[in-house]
Parts: C-alpha cells; structure tokens; sequence
C-alpha cells in the first residue's frame, strides 16, 4: 500500500510515517518505479504498536530497542520485551506517588489561600502560604 492508504488507515499523517520510517522505528519501504513508498501490511500493525507504545509513555529510543527486526516477529524478544515492560509499570508508579504528593501540596495551598482569615492583607496572608509550604 502507498503512504496515503498507509496514513488513512493508521490515523497518522504521511509526514509522521516518514519521520518513523526516518527514525528506524518502521522499516524503510520498498520504492516503486515512480519514486513512491510501496509499504506492507505488516507496516500497519507496526504503527499501531508505536503509537500505542507511546500513549503508554515509551520513548522513541525504547519503542526501537523494543521493536522486531524488519517486521520479523520471530526476532522480537519476548524476555526483553516483558522486562521492558515491567520497567515502564514501575516508572509509571514512582511518577503516580510523585503526582500525588504534588496534588496534596497544592491542595493545602489552595486552601490556605482560600481559608485567609477575614481580617488578614494578601501581603500577610501570601506570608502565611509560605510558612505552610515550609512545613
């Protein structure tokens, strides 16, 4: 199938196929008579492992030590592959309890500022903030 076919299919523009094709992420197409990009099905479900490997958070590094050989499946790693995995749950999780510690803070902070006592100036109440933060 040509580029066009391949991108109306996949849901990705023609120049993001070439930038992976460009980048050893899609293993670069055969080349018809006329110049134009002749790629295989198989191209397909390359795309869908790319784009889905980074909706899960892969760099393009990783996804490229991840990916089968010229759309040989027979030379994916299914060890390298599982470890790779795991690895990306465990980053996922240190970066959940990062956000979570991240979200209290700001939490308290909103409501230190939304809870100023009546009486206090923005100049006192902003100092109050940071004594807070400080904690």
């Amino acid at each position: 199938m040509m580029i066009g076919e391949l991108a109306a299919r996949s849901g990705l523009t023609p120049s993001r196929i070439r930038f992976y094709e460009m980048n050893g992420l899609l293993p670069g197409a055969q080349r018809r008579t006329n110049g134009y990009r002749e790629f295989k099905p198989q191209n397909l479900q390359m795309l869908e492992i790319i784009r889905s490997a980074q909706q899960a958070g892969f760099t393009l590094d990783e996804i490229r030590a991840l990916l089968p050989t010229n759309l040989d499946m027979n030379t994916w790693s299914h060890d390298k592959m599982l470890e790779t995995l795991k690895r990306k749950v465990r980053e996922i999780e240190t970066l959940q309890r990062r956000l979570k510690k991240n979200k209290a803070q700001l939490q308290a902070i909103i409501d230190a500022v939304e809870n100023k006592p009546d009486d206090m100036d923005c100049i006192a109440n902003a100092e109050r903030v940071i004594a807070i933060l400080r904690k």
